[in-house]
């Protein structure tokens, strides 16, 4: 039986329907051809396609993908832009951006980290930026730069893609020489038959069924990255004002984050708190999304030397109004909006300021206590905590410990990093281990 292969740049091009191109019902793989299949068509399940095509140009590599267009993720990431990687090169320090998964991506960054994955993209002739933030970009400012280009590197590679190809079944083979091996069952009815297996469904549930069926423990999956739904009066109308650094807190220990704060229509995002998402993740959803929230938006002051800025400022400028005198570096509609809320009239006087509303306002100012009713969205990143224990997978080689020929990349493992880059290169980085070992 012949088999069937396609250019993957015309599956891909926007707006064309596409054809359905089926395998063999069977394939029968000889002693010196490996099939080795992935499922998942986003940005850890490419990688790994791509990097075990290319390390080992014998086998034969499918990469079956449920939906009808790959690399979806990449296509509507940092605002259509994408946000390839972030502009840290220090394994240890790279490793501080993710919430659950960093110890065990210590020694994963040893062998692939965000600078290998410049280097590659430059030898694709991808040419990637870094910003102010240390998030990296294309130079083009579009995503399709890097869909493109992993698509072609496919190609290039002879990976064979299959879009609109949804799994039903996945079960171990058992072999004559005991080796791995998995039949996998398509929607269609159509059985595939494979040496080795890449599991890179991202947060799709059929990832974690599939895990679990082969024998993975999952720890279940709750949203991670996003803003926090918040009524007060404090924010009122104060709607696109930010501070370039803020401190923000939950009330179990050690969760809290600095960093610029945005006020939204809705309550509060910025990078500080999707940060402070990202890290209370489980406390938030055992929480229900509603808890306390400690707002300090001077966090440059310790409370003593606060109330002697403002003695200070009372003490020389005693006949200048407090509202259109703000001794600290803050956006004048929140100041407005903090002295109003402590009844404190726009018209007083410093002089007139009691010793009591001064501390009031340094408490206001460093522990101001707000209440978190509800969990908004992330619009340009939507990730899971969650996902495939990491103590059931060898990081050495992305292997399953509990299934021999069984790999994870990706989303689908208990991994997750804050915004910036860091979610997309742990996929870079397990796919591409997976990618090598599944090769050799």
């Amino acid at each position: 039986m012949g088999r069937t292969s396609f250019r993957l740049s015309r599956l891909c091009a926007p707006g064309q329907k596409h054809r359905a191109t089926h395998l063999p019902s069977l394939l029968i793989v000889s002693n010196k051809v490996s099939n080795i299949i992935v499922i998942g068509g986003g940005a850890a399940g490419f990688f790994g396609a791509i990097t075990c095509a290319q390390s080992s140009p014998q086998s034969q590599v499918i990469l079956l993908e449920a939906g009808q267009q790959p690399l979806s993720k990449v296509r509507i990431s940092g605002g259509g832009r994408c946000n390839v990687t972030h502009g840290c090169f220090e394994p240890a320090r790279l490793v501080q951006s993710y919430p659950r998964g960093g110890r065990e991506l210590r020694g994963a960054f040893s062998r692939f980290q965000a600078q290998n994955t410049v280097d590659w993209f430059t030898q694709q002739g991808v040419q990637l930026k870094t910003e102010a933030d240390g998030r990296m970009f294309p130079v083009t400012d579009d995503s399709a730069t890097i869909v493109d280009c992993l698509i072609d590197a496919a190609q290039s590679a002879g990976v064979k893609l299959r879009i609109g190809t949804k799994v039903v079944g996945l079960n171990p083979l058992k072999t004559t020489h005991n080796s791995p091996g998995f039949a996998i069952t398509l929607k269609s009815g159509e059985v595939l038959q494979g040496d080795r297996l890449l599991i890179a469904t991202g947060s799709n549930p059929s990832g974690y069924h599939w895990a679990k069926a082969l024998g993975h423990t999952v720890i279940p999956p709750v949203p991670s990255l996003f803003t926090f739904n918040v009524s007060d009066p404090r924010l009122q109308d104060l709607a696109g004002v930010s501070v370039t650094e803020a401190r923000v807190k939950l009330p179990e220990p050690r969760l809290e984050q600095i960093g610029p704060l945005l006020v939204t229509h809705w309550g509060l995002s910025g990078p500080a708190i999707l940060k402070l998402s990202a890290w209370g993740a489980r406390f938030l959803y055992d929480s229900h999304y509603q808890t306390a929230l400690t707002i300090n938006w001077l966090p440059q002051y310790n409370p003593e030397n606060l109330r002697k800025e403002l003695l200070q400022v009372k003490s020389q400028l005693p006949q200048r109004s407090v509202a259109a005198n703000c001794p600290v570096m803050l956006p004048r509609r929140l100041w407005h909006q903090l002295i109003q809320f402590l009844g404190i009239d726009e018209q007083k006087r410093w002089a007139e300021v009691s010793n009591k509303q001064i501390n009031q306002l340094v408490r206001e100012l460093t522990q101001g206590q707000y209440q978190i009713r509800g969990k908004g969205v992330f619009k340009e990143e939507f990730v899971t905590c969650g996902g495939v224990d990491l103590q059931e997978v060898n990081f050495k080689t992305m292997e399953s410990r509990c299934c021999p020929g069984l790999y994870f990349a990706g989303e689908v493992l208990n991994i997750d990093g804050v915004t910036g880059g860091f979610n997309f290169q742990s996929a870079w980085t397990t796919g591409w281990l997976a990618g090598q070992a599944m090769g050799q």
